[in-house]
């Protein structure tokens, strides 16, 4: 069917798309550039930039990066971490938001205030991790899983995503006997799919880009997390050029470091990149229905 636009609608059309062009381009351009230098050989990358002959492209910074067994050990730890702790913040933020979604529940209201205030106010750094400390998680994997588990803002899109389900239903499954539980597993959670998976991205991603918590409470190298992981090896890799004496070693020094941080980039996110497709058709239903009633 053929829609006849005005001047102004053309206009319009013509400048979103002018926009829109500019935001990918400002989002692909680095992304590029960090994938194409992350092949490169560092000495031609600091003397002449960017190259597209692959005479000029080198492996030697996945090479570092991936022969490095701490680094092995960080990724699997971040598997964990991030794993677990999306199944545990699901898990709650699910259990909670029904629950607040029922009107038959008392004290509702009061308990989202309570909810509520906790996302102005927090104990801080200090008597977190006494807190940590006197539950006995220090060095343990309970300590970056267990403390951030219980988000808020998450309990509160899925308390807006269960009011649009119809009552219809439950009403239903009540009056042929079904219990709460049986409602709440049975027919409720099979159709919250695009908010537990939009739940679930959240919380993943936010546990595998975090390393403050697991910097703070974890001693043992063997629990630390990948971000961690590439932070400790990059940090080595970036020496005061005053403390080194000799020319050639400082310039090996910066070679190593151009080697590393872009292939650390790329390996961080890749994960990322390869998951969000699978969850692409969840989160935009999932994120709209859990923010809009």
């Amino acid at each position: 069917m053929f829609i006849k636009h005005t001047r102004m609608d053309r206009f319009m059309l013509t400048l979103n798309a002018v926009l829109l062009t500019l935001a990918v381009l400002l989002v692909v351009i680095p992304l590029v550039y960090v994938v194409i230098a992350s092949f490169m050989d560092p000495s031609v990358l600091l003397s002449r930039g960017l190259s597209f002959h692959l005479k000029d492209w080198s492996l030697d910074g996945y090479e570092k990066i991936l022969t490095n067994p701490a680094m092995i050990r960080g990724f699997g730890n971040a598997v964990l971490y991030s794993v677990c702790f999306a199944l545990l913040t699901v898990s709650v933020s699910v259990c909670a938001g029904y629950a607040l979604s029922d009107d038959r529940l008392r004290g509702r209201g009061l308990f989202m205030t309570l909810f509520i205030i906790t996302m102005f106010f927090g104990g801080g750094l200090v008597p977190t991790y006494l807190l940590v400390k006197n539950l006995g998680m220090l060095n343990t994997i309970w300590a970056v899983i267990i403390p951030g588990c219980i988000n808020v803002w998450n309990i509160i899109l899925s308390r807006t995503f269960f009011k649009s389900v119809p009552h219809e239903l439950k009403e239903a499954a009540n009056v042929d006997g079904a219990s709460e539980m049986r409602i709440f597993f049975g027919i409720v959670l099979p159709l919250s799919k695009p908010i537990v998976f939009v739940l679930a991205l959240y919380a993943f991603v936010g546990q595998w880009n975090s390393y403050f918590d697991a910097m703070i409470y974890l001693d043992n190298p063997n629990l630390h997390p990948l971000q961690l992981v590439l932070r400790s090896i990059l940090i080595q890799n970036q020496v005061d050029p005053g403390m080194i004496s000799d020319q050639l070693a400082m310039a090996e020094m910066k070679r190593l470091s151009e080697i590393i941080k872009y292939a650390a980039i790329v390996v961080s996110s890749l994960p990322l990149i390869i998951m969000y497709p699978f969850f692409q058709k969840y989160f935009e239903k999932g994120v709209m229905l859990g923010s809009l009633k």
